[in-house]
């Protein structure tokens, strides 16, 4: 993994992280309306992959034609369906998009301002990027939880599933980073009140260093 650029001084940086349907998303909009800046890596690399943007072009050289849709953009599926079957292809992938994605994020990040900040990178451990933010927060559930919505969310491919689940940190890897942890294999109603006190947590810790 490419090292980040660093952040400019300014807000406390909080790196939310967690397995792929844990509920990271959710999380992260739940900060948002308490009026915290979110930057979502996810929604950064889409940028980055938009037509006439160089990453696309690289993409289309290594991967061809077939993982695009007729309008010109990524079809992301497609890509997916192609690279978490292939380890040499995904790292591929992630050596085109990731330094982009970093920079995009830290452009927003500093040009974000507010009480702290909310950098949702679903691979923060993954690709060692623990030290970059602040403080690690980490939304947690059990893997047979991830797997279920992941099933509800994207259609019937177990093996397809397993193998997304099997490319990303362990459970046991993402808590041993974390420096808070939202619990979510409960219902999504206990969610607010958990961001809550995270909220007003953060906004104490933000204070105290400025």
């Amino acid at each position: 993994m490419t090292e980040p650029p660093p952040f400019d001084a300014g807000p406390l940086r909080i790196g939310l992280t967690g397995g792929i349907a844990s509920g990271k998303s959710t999380v992260a909009r739940l900060f948002g309306k308490r009026g915290v800046p979110v930057i979502d890596l996810d929604q950064v690399a889409r940028e980055v992959v938009e037509p006439g943007e160089p990453a696309l072009d690289a993409i289309v050289a290594e991967f061809g034609e077939h993982i695009l849709y007729p309008n010109g953009r990524l079809d992301r599926s497609a890509l997916r369906s192609h690279v978490f079957k292939d380890a040499a292809a995904r790292k591929t992938l992630e050596a085109i998009v990731h330094p982009r994605m970093l920079e995009a994020t830290v452009r927003h990040a500093n040009e974000a301002g507010g009480p702290y900040q909310v950098i949702v990178a679903p691979l923060l451990v993954e690709f060692g990027l623990t030290g970059w933010a602040d403080r690690v927060l980490v939304v947690d559930c059990s893997r047979e939880a991830q797997l279920q919505r992941l099933l509800d969310r994207d259609g019937g491919d177990t093996a397809l599933a397993e193998a997304i689940l099997d490319a990303q940190a362990t459970r046991e890897q993402r808590l041993a980073v974390a420096d808070d942890v939202i619990h979510n294999d409960g219902p999504p109603e206990e969610l607010p009140e958990a961001v809550a006190r995270l909220d007003d947590f953060y906004r104490e810790l933000a204070s105290r260093q400025r």
